[in-house]
């Protein structure tokens, strides 16, 4: 199957997080709008699924909802893809994992991407998310991440998360371990992964853990420089290596 026929046609992005940590950036305003380069984060994250092929994005918002509600209206008026469809967490936020539980309705059957809107990166060698495509084997896995160097990228925790074994599955670490790769924000899994999941607020790290130890999480680190925006100082650090298009 070519990367092209293999590419999740729906998305789901995670844009609910109070973005506390971004404060005061995120005084009057959700996360996911907070600009880096004059562009909102949950810009960058649409325009490179709309490249990759995504048709729709189910956005899940709560934090500032109306504002961001407001901005990707004003995006679909623009003609810019892909179409939106809302998944309405005001009443709870409800973490990774809720979140695209609640969502399965809007998601369909079929492997989506699944994206955080605080990672921005430099694909000097090709489109990294291509490459996530090329990876993703549905036969083997089900859960493909996204991952890059711990020494290198910027913004990241510097223990890492996983190692990568020869087949491409994936080993996260043990207490006290390095890893010498992290997740960056963005993968491909069967939405159902999440079907079995609590009721409210949970993360999707347990559920990649247990199907891990299976050999069912499978992970691919495409050539670039990724940057985790997590607050003011790491936006004026990614908006200086995009300006630049800088990996070093």
């Amino acid at each position: 199957m070519s990367a092209a026929a293999n590419t999740p046609r729906v998305a789901m992005v995670l844009a609910a997080g109070l973005g506390t940590r971004m404060r005061p950036l995120t005084d009057d305003r959700p996360k996911a709008l907070v600009e880096v380069g004059g562009k909102a984060l949950i810009d960058h994250m649409l325009d490179r699924l709309a490249a990759a092929g995504v048709e729709t994005a189910v956005v899940n918002v709560h934090y500032f909802a109306d504002r961001l509600e407001a901005h990707l209206a004003a995006r679909t008026a623009r003609g810019l893809g892909p179409r939106i469809v809302i998944s309405d967490e005001r009443p709870q936020a409800l973490e990774t994992g809720g979140g695209v539980k609640q969502a399965l309705p809007l998601l369909g059957d079929e492997p989506i991407f699944v994206a955080n809107i605080d990672s921005v990166w430099l694909e000097p060698a090709g489109a990294a998310i291509d490459a996530l495509v090329r990876a993703w084997d549905p036969a083997r896995m089900e859960v493909c991440l996204m991952l890059a160097p711990t020494v290198g990228s910027l913004g990241f925790h510097d223990s890492g998360d996983v190692f990568l074994r020869e087949d491409g599955a994936v080993r996260f670490k043990a207490a006290g371990e390095i890893a010498p790769l992290v997740y960056v924000g963005v993968h491909i899994c069967k939405p159902a992964v999440v079907a079995d999941g609590p009721d409210g607020p949970f993360s999707l790290t347990p559920i990649w853990k247990a199907l891990a130890a299976e050999g069912r999480v499978h992970g691919v680190a495409p050539d670039g420089l990724w940057m985790h925006v997590g607050d003011p100082e790491a936006v004026a650090a990614a908006e200086a290596r995009l300006a630049s298009k800088s990996l070093a």
